[in-house]
This record gives C-alpha cells, structure tokens and sequence, in this order.
C-alpha cells in the first residue's frame, strides 16, 4: 500500500481501538493496556509515515509552513481533548473516563474518511509504474504547471537511483559511512525533543499544580487547557517565521529558554526559598510557548527533510521509536523522580536536557550533516533542480 492508504488504515485502527477502551470490562486492566498498545502502534506508526508523506507531497519552499500547519492540527486536537476533560470532570467516574476514551474514535473517523481522497505522493506512483498519475498528482499540488516536468523527471532520476540502491540496502545502510551523521542528527533531534520534558507537562500539569498549590489535581483540568492554548498560538506563529528563520536558529532560542525556564525556578528558590511555589507553573508556560514554535514542529520537519530517499522509510522509523521510546520513558518515570525529589531539581535534570540540545544544534555538527548530505549524489540532483527555480537555500536550511 501507498503512504495514503497506509495511513487510512492506521486511523481505522485508531477509531476501533478508541472504542475498545471505552468498553473495557470491569477489573480489565490486562485487556485496556492490550488495546493501548495496538492504539500506540497506530500513533507511532502514523507519526513517521506523516512527515515523510508530507516531505513528498510539498514543495521545499513551503515544507516548513505546511509542517507548521500538521502541528497547528495536532495542538488543536489536543487543545480539544483538554476542553473535552474538563467539562466531562462532573461526570461519574466510571462513565467519564469511558466518554474520554471513547469519543477518541470521532476525530479517528473523519480522518479515515478524509484520508481515503488522499492521492498517492508522486514519488510512490513513480516507484510503482505510474508516472501518468504523478504528473497528475503534481498538477494539483503545484501552483507553477511548467516546472511539472522538470520535477518529475528528478523523482524518476531520485527513483531509479533509490530502486538501484534498495538492492544494497538494509538497515546495517543507516550506520554506513555515508548516512550515519544524518541517522544521528535525525534520531538525535527526535530523542532530544522527548527527553527535554515537554510530555512531563503535558501529562501532568494537574499533578504538577496540585503539588505547587496543594488543591486537588482535579480542581486543576483547567491548566491542560492554558496549556494548549499556548500551543495553538506557538503554532501559528511558526507558520508565520517557518521561511523566515534558519531551522538552527530556531532550535538554539527556543532549547537556550526552554532550559532557562526549567533552571530559573531552581535557581530563585535557592535564593528566595519563600518565593510562590506557583513560579514554576508560570515558567512551565514560558517553556510550553517556546516549545510550541521550535522543537515542537521543527522535529518533524527535519526528520521529513534530512534523510535521502534510498533511508528514508528506514530512518524515519528509527526516528518515530526513538521519540516515542522517550515519551514513554518520560511519562513512565516522572511521577518516580517527582516523588523521591523536589519538582524543582526534576526540572532542572530536563533543563540540563534542553542545553545539551542547544549544544548539539549550536556546534558545526548540522553543518557536517550538510555537508554529508551535498556529497551524495541524489543531493547533487535536488540541488540542481531547486537551484533552478531559485529555491536552493530553503532545502533544509542547515547551513
């Protein structure tokens, strides 16, 4: 199957799955945290078969706003679900957390009925025999029909190479020489953006408040909603600098305040020890709105953009577990840390994180990714065409 179908499917997993949780059986524990793990399969599945569709199907000068605009999408929805929690918390119990689980299959559903009148990328059609339909394809996605041509005459040229060296590649490819700093750079991004702590908030910013305050966690379902609000906006605002910024320089401001505003607190706490317990909270905002515009999109627009299409179904896999290995890492062992330490120190462990970040995008360790990149051959024939149509410097950024 093409990525379209593909993903159609994952989304029907989704909605069956949402459907089975909320119909867990009393005492079912075992049965619910089966289903999740099918639902998480489907989740991770998507998360590295989406960027690499939307890499194929978007033009380079505007990759970074599209991109911008998946992530507008994704807050959305969670912004949503925060406002869906809040209003169901006067619910029963047992009837609320079924509701939360279940109506997870609506969203599920439209976008497996959406998805299903999305064209295969031209790239898969090429791959398979279809060139007709990808110049199709392209005619629908391109503003400018007359350089149609042009363009896929690269994707059958990126093609055959791609085709010629599927023949020698398998995974042991992705720590070869010649592709191993973009598996590093790509998995390095993904890992860094789970395990700098942004899902420790989003998670767990009721508990979070709830210990800051001391009001019940539930009395606190309204910060989620803050939260995603902040999203929202740190995702607009990407879609409007996306073309306007190097993709480093993104990564270096928004990780140097990211870890500023897990230190800071830290740091004045030790100096004023009667200062509000809430300035962490405020803060854990300053973090989630820097977050928003920065690594939040810009993960996934370089693991779309960064490898070669001979790895890329490989590496954007490696990717996808590697930041979902975070996720789950983060999420499993932040209320462990929160209950042996303060919540201050726990922060300052991810602000650590979040510099050692800035580290890796600040020093010339992307530019030797460039440059790694420039010496591969499928490069030298994107370069060519993006010089072209002038659109060279806007490829992935880096330099």
């Amino acid at each position: 199957m093409g990525p379209s179908k593909d993903d159609s499917a994952l989304r029907l997993i989704f909605a069956v799955g949402s459907l089975l949780s909320a119909g867990s059986p009393h005492d079912g524990q075992i049965y619910l945290i089966i289903v999740r793990m099918f639902l998480g399969l489907a989740v991770g599945a998507a998360s590295a078969l989406v960027p690499a569709y939307m890499s194929e199907m978007s033009p380079a000068e505007k990759r970074g706003s599209l991109s911008g605009l998946n992530q507008t999408m994704i807050v959305t929805g969670m912004l949503l679900s925060y406002v869906i929690d809040f209003v169901l918390k006067g619910l029963p119990e047992v009837l609320a957390w079924r509701l939360m689980l279940g109506l997870a299959a609506v969203p599920a559903a439209i976008l497996f009925l959406g998805v299903l009148k999305l064209p295969e990328s031209p790239r898969f059609l090429v791959k398979t025999g279809h060139p007709d339909e990808a110049r199709q394809v392209l005619s629908y996605i391109r503003k400018d029909t007359s350089t149609i041509d042009d363009e896929l005459a690269d994707i059958q040229s990126a093609s055959q190479e791609e085709s010629a060296a599927a023949k020698s590649t398998s995974w042991g490819t992705l720590v070869s020489k010649r592709y191993r700093y973009l598996v590093i750079a790509g998995v390095g991004v993904a890992t860094f953006q789970q395990f700098q702590g942004a899902n420790a908030i989003f998670y767990y910013i009721p508990l979070i408040v709830q210990k800051a305050t001391g009001k019940a966690a539930s009395s606190a379902l309204m910060w989620p909603i803050i939260q995603g609000i902040i999203l929202v906006l740190g995702s607009l605002l990407y879609i409007a600098i996306a073309e306007k910024f190097n993709r480093r320089t993104l990564l270096t401001l928004g990780g140097a305040v990211m870890g500023l505003s897990f230190l800071l607190p830290t740091v004045i706490n030790w100096l004023l020890p009667n200062t509000s317990p809430m300035l962490i909270v405020v803060f854990l905002c300053v973090y989630v709105a820097f977050y928003s515009f920065t690594w939040a999109p810009l993960t996934w627009v370089l693991v779309g953009e960064i490898f070669p299409l001979q790895i890329r179904g490989r590496a954007s896999g490696v990717a996808s577990s590697f930041n979902w290995i975070g996720s789950w890492l983060v999420g499993l062992l932040f209320p462990v840390m929160t209950a042996n330490m303060s919540q201050e120190s726990v922060f300052a462990i991810f602000g650590i994180i979040c510099l050692l970040g800035v580290a890796s995008s600040a020093l010339p360790f992307l530019k030797l990714v460039a440059k790694h990149l420039k010496k591969s051959k499928l490069k030298v024939l994107v370069i060519a065409r993006l010089m072209k149509h002038r659109l060279n410097k806007k490829i992935v950024n880096l330099n």
